[in-house]
């Protein structure tokens, strides 16, 4: 019998637990640990009244090795979903290496003291995951990991070569702040203010952050105002897929946003280095964190809608060129009502609760270290459907005109 260690009692992490708790034939064995427990209990709680399944909670500073092993060997975890801080996947990984359990994340390692995207250090793990008979499988978010499997889709049943893919965020929400992130603002901040790269013709090009913009009409929440960016499937995809000439990253953001984002920067609140606070080193960064409002606080305010997806173009497999749009919509007061939170934590937490499913069940296997797209996309695109976040597909005119 498997029994599930989710690490982590932020959004993601109870959207998680609350669709895996939905479904206990696959996971009859759920535990939910973190380094605060009373946030774990109090999704427990939640869990219960609204799925009638208890799941068990544990305390655990996932920073060291030691103490997530201890945690992995009591309950005798099978398999670990690691959705706590990107800092932490390292340890993570190194703790289940050391107790025989499976690793999955939605999020790839980056350092402390850089703001640095690159799956390099988790890659270099192959060989050990490898040799221990285990799997770990890396980004089964939504972007990273949807954007993927999406991607796969269309290169197994539509196209013989894929040449231009464009993956598009949008978060058409208002939650009602005058600022707030609609996921961790350390990591939210980290990611929007580094610079900008996309790959093209066999190597990075890179802009300064925020520099590129475009508007895109999307479906279901209107023309938006759309900011190149780095994402790390850029990297994976482009390894796997070494045929797609060049792959973008595109994400939302409104006019307030980006104002209170430029003052943020111009008075050094940014920053990730430390500074002297009286006498004590802090990290600008992660005060502002502090004194922001918490990302899964905001499910009961926020209203829209989102619409995440890819826009591939190539030669068809009717030997056509031809743009195919591949997408999803999720309603952000459809997604509290489920699970007691916004679209964002929803659109992530499920596809870990469905990357946790397939490896839980052996539908996707192997020994190693695997992104998403290496995996079978079928089983994953019919779960996507069967638990919350239905995908549609339509053929453009032509390409982006950007």
């Amino acid at each position: 019998m498997s029994k599930v260690l989710v690490i982590g009692a932020g959004g993601v992490g109870s959207v998680a637990v609350h669709k895996m708790a939905m479904n206990p034939d696959i996971f009859p064995d759920i535990t939910l640990a973190s380094r605060r427990k009373f946030k774990c209990d109090a999704i427990a709680e939640s869990v219960k009244e609204r799925t009638g399944i208890t799941i068990k909670t544990a305390e655990v500073d996932a920073d060291h090795i030691d103490a997530t092993a201890a945690l992995i060997r009591s309950i005798g975890a099978t398999h670990v979903v690691n959705l706590a801080l990107p800092y932490q996947d390292l340890t993570i990984m190194e703790a289940c290496l050391s107790t025989g359990a499976h690793y999955l994340d939605t999020a790839n390692y980056e350092p402390r003291d850089e703001a640095k995207f690159e799956y390099h250090w988790q890659w270099a793990y192959h060989d050990r995951f490898r040799d221990a008979g285990l799997m770990a499988l890396l980004g089964s978010g939504f972007d990273p990991g949807v954007t993927s499997v999406f991607t796969t889709w269309l290169r197994k049943h539509h196209f013989e070569r894929i040449d231009t893919l464009d993956i598009l965020d949008c978060n058409g929400g208002d939650h009602g702040q005058h600022f707030a992130t609609n996921f961790n603002p350390e990591i939210n901040i980290r990611e929007v203010t580094a610079v900008a790269r996309h790959w093209e013709d066999g190597d990075w090009v890179e802009t300064p952050p925020m520099s590129v913009k475009q508007s895109f009409d999307f479906e279901e929440v209107g023309p938006k105002n759309m900011y190149l960016m780095y994402h790390e499937e850029i990297e994976s995809l482009k390894t796997h897929l070494p045929e797609i000439r060049r792959i973008r990253f595109w994400m939302t953001f409104g006019d307030a946003y980006i104002q209170h984002l430029t003052v943020l920067q111009n008075v050094g609140m940014t920053r990730i280095d430390p500074v002297i606070y009286e006498g004590r080193e802090i990290i600008p960064l992660q005060f502002l964190k502090a004194v922001l409002p918490e990302p899964s606080s905001l499910g009961e305010t926020t209203k829209g809608k989102t619409n995440i997806g890819v826009i591939a173009t190539g030669l068809g497999k009717d030997g056509k060129e031809k743009t195919l749009y591949l997408y999803n919509i999720c309603d952000h007061e459809d997604a509290f009502a489920e699970t007691g939170n916004q679209a964002v934590s929803y659109t992530t937490g499920v596809p870990a609760m469905i990357g946790a499913a397939m490896m839980v069940t052996g539908t996707w296997d192997g020994d190693g270290v695997f992104n998403m797209e290496q995996m079978d996309p079928d089983p994953f695109m019919d779960m996507l459907n069967r638990h919350g976040l239905p995908w549609q597909v339509k053929e453009l005119d032509g390409p982006l005109g950007f």
